[in-house]
């Protein structure tokens, strides 16, 4: 019989693909969705809604494996106060409720995967690279992540193997950061930001839910991995390398962080500020990255 994985955030853009990808290498899936969806070969549609503290508690009755994903997006609005806490409650809270969900049916697991994100090491723009036992930051997002993290500790003291996935920044074709810096860098329009200096740890998506399917088929992993490549990429170097894909030097002089800082406010930190990190954690259990070109990589997800 097909082993089940639930997935939160299963209609996202990481969710699309890890739902491919396991349905690929025999799993059958189970998508927690706030919406109703129709069934399709292989996938089972649930429902919850985070908000209210309901869920379909059948699809957790039916699982093997959990891929907690869902979460609102960081960069998609101006992070006022209620924005924040909306971020917040959204990692949190929804994993309260699976844990909630998991302690009152008495759920053994094979394991609980969660996504995370670099930011858990804050502003670090210096030559450090940050492991795993890098402490983490106090700045929102710093914060943010913490508190994702520590929401699974329950889930772990229940006997359940669980894992967290730090998560740079996802290269794939259409989504992610480069659904905003295409548009710009195909017509020429694309220059550096701000110093140019701050650090983009990135990841091509494919080799994302590898890292996904590894900790759900390697038992040995677990607690939390970094996923992102150490090659020292910048917002200079990244930003010089997506214009070279497009067939051209960036000509635009650098957007000044005075004018981002206005327009975005807090959330400017998100491409102003960065930090490198460390892979030797998740390449020691024997994954290896299919894409460590940038380059590359770019070309990949514009050609695919």
């Amino acid at each position: 019989m097909k082993k089940n994985v639930v997935l939160t955030g299963g209609t996202g853009f990481i969710g699309k693909k890890m739902t491919q990808l396991l349905l690929e290498n025999g799993f059958s899936v189970s998508i927690l969705s706030r919406s109703v969806n129709t069934n399709s070969d292989g996938i089972s549609y649930f429902q919850w809604d985070v908000d209210a503290g309901t869920i379909d508690e059948q699809a957790i009755l039916n699982a093997d494996y959990v891929i907690h994903l869902a979460g609102e997006n960081i960069g998609a609005k101006r992070w006022t106060t209620a924005r924040k806490k909306a971020i917040l409650d959204s990692r949190e809270k929804s994993t309260q409720l699976l844990y909630t969900c998991l302690q009152k049916n008495n759920k053994q697991l094979d394991a609980f995967i969660s996504a995370s994100g670099v930011g858990i090491y804050g502003v670090i723009n210096d030559e450090l690279v940050c492991t795993e036992t890098t402490p983490a930051a106090s700045d929102f997002l710093g914060s943010v992540c913490q508190k994702w993290e520590s929401a699974t500790a329950p889930i772990h003291n229940l006997g359940i193997r669980t894992v967290q996935i730090r998560t740079g920044l996802v290269l794939g074709k259409g989504e992610g950061v480069l659904k905003q810096l295409v548009p710009l860098f195909k017509y020429k329009l694309g220059s550096v930001i701000g110093s140019g200096k701050q650090y983009m740890p990135w990841i091509h998506i494919d080799d994302l839910c590898r890292i996904y399917l590894a900790a759900i088929t390697n038992s040995q992993i677990q607690g939390p991995y970094n996923a992102a490549v150490n090659d020292g990429t910048t917002n200079a170097i990244f930003s010089a390398t997506l214009a070279k894909v497009f067939g051209y030097r960036i000509w635009l002089p650098k957007v000044p962080a005075f004018v981002l800082q206005l327009v975005l406010g807090e959330m400017s930190q998100l491409v102003l500020q960065g930090r490198r990190v460390a892979t030797d954690k998740i390449e020691e259990t024997g994954f290896q990255f299919q894409f460590t070109d940038l380059e590359k990589a770019l070309r990949h997800c514009l050609s695919h």
